[in-house]
């Protein structure tokens, strides 16, 4: 099943501003939010859908590959299987959204109030340059790369707990990862709700921090990571692989890995969009007579005919032998530069030859239309 355009989800037209995108998707979450619609799976799945619309169009950058690409821009070109939010996600990356749009109705057991949900810190993202041949652009490729990146500390399992069970409820917010004050002003009492400073939101505090990781719960190391690039990706373009970035602390959504496409300088053709571009060299006796050739292609060879008479520039066209089109059927064409090749050391056979050719006149250029009479008026000003 595709999905929505992401602007359709919020009723949005492609032009929204940040602070309409904010309060758009705000008005959603309070419409489809899970103690709002308890047991509804109708108003679950719309909630994530905003959420997931949400997560794409306020980021600048995913919003601009978005604009440019459709979802194939922002997940599941590299083999993903594009994005797939869950509730955890949601709670954990909107927080702020939702401690504004839900703050007053204190009922909210999912958010506010004593039965806060425990905060869940999301790993940030990961970017690596992959360098890509034409050859692999044309068909496609499965890449392993070795990945430095944050992961799980072995030692506590990413708890960041020695022995697993020494978290207890944080003496501040008494669980809640939240700590409400009240201040007098001249305009009487005002109510202000900040993250807690001694548990950072998660409700908890670990009374003996794991001495591997310091209590992060997570270690410097690496990852073997399985690229699927699709064929027709272009330079610059990044594809997204949802949940391979760094680890989030403490048993946290990890971050995702953005991969750069670079492509490879090619031997024998330039890039041209989705056409190849080669140049090819012929004598002018080819060129006169014409002649058939061996061009290469990103396949092997393939024959084309040079037509007799052929001039210096001319381009003739392979139909289907350039790039494809990413998640498209469409193939860009090969153009093939003609260059009539002038030799520059003859024997004297062959000088006596080529001045007889001369003397017949047939191998003097004949311009015409507007070079004719350009070289006329070249004349009389000469003469």
């Amino acid at each position: 099943m595709s999905k929505r355009d992401y602007y359709e989800v919020l009723g949005l037209s492609r032009n929204a501003t940040d602070a309409e995108i904010k309060k758009a998707y705000r008005q959603l979450a309070l419409k489809y939010h899970p103690d709002r619609n308890p047991g509804d799976k109708a108003a679950e799945e719309k909630f994530k859908e905003a959420a997931e619309a949400y997560e794409v169009l306020s980021n600048s950058e995913k919003r601009q590959r978005y604009d440019r690409n459709g979802h194939s821009g922002i997940g599941g070109a590299a083999g993903t299987g594009g994005f797939s939010m869950t509730m955890e996600d949601i709670f954990s990356q909107f927080g702020d959204i939702f401690g504004e749009a839900f703050g007053g109705f204190g009922g909210f057991g999912g958010f506010t109030g004593g039965r806060r949900r425990q905060r869940v810190h999301r790993g940030s993202n990961l970017r690596v340059k992959v360098k890509l041949t034409l050859e692999e652009v044309s068909h496609g490729v499965e890449k392993k790369i070795r990945v430095n990146k944050y992961v799980p500390c072995s030692s506590c399992n990413g708890t960041g707990s020695r022995g697993g069970s020494s978290y207890h409820t944080c003496p501040t917010c008494g669980g809640t990862g939240q700590v409400t004050r009240v201040t007098s002003t001249f305009l009487g009492q005002m109510q202000t709700t900040t993250t807690c400073p001694t548990c950072g939101g998660e409700g908890q505090t670990i009374m003996n921090k794991c001495p591997e990781c310091a209590g992060d719960g997570i270690v410097k190391g690496n990852d073997i990571i399985t690229l699927n690039i699709p064929a027709g990706v272009e330079e610059g373009m990044q594809l997204s692989l949802s949940g391979k970035g760094n680890a989030g602390p403490r048993g946290g959504i990890p971050g995702d890995l953005i991969i750069m496409i670079e492509i490879e300088d090619h031997e024998f053709f330039e890039r041209d969009g989705h056409n190849l571009i080669h140049d090819t060299y012929i004598s002018f006796i080819d060129a006169a007579l014409g002649t058939t050739l061996d061009v290469p292609t990103l396949d092997g060879k393939a024959r084309i005919k040079i037509p007799p008479g052929t001039q210096s520039g001319k381009v003739l066209r392979m139909k289907g032998k350039g790039l494809p089109v990413i998640n498209s059927q469409t193939q860009g064409d090969l153009l093939v530069n003609i260059n009539v090749w002038t030799p520059k050391n003859l024997t004297r056979e062959e000088r006596e030859m080529l001045e007889k050719l001369r003397e017949s006149g047939n191998f003097q250029p004949k311009p015409t239309g507007r070079e004719q009479s350009f070289f006329s008026r070249m004349k009389e000003y000469f003469n």
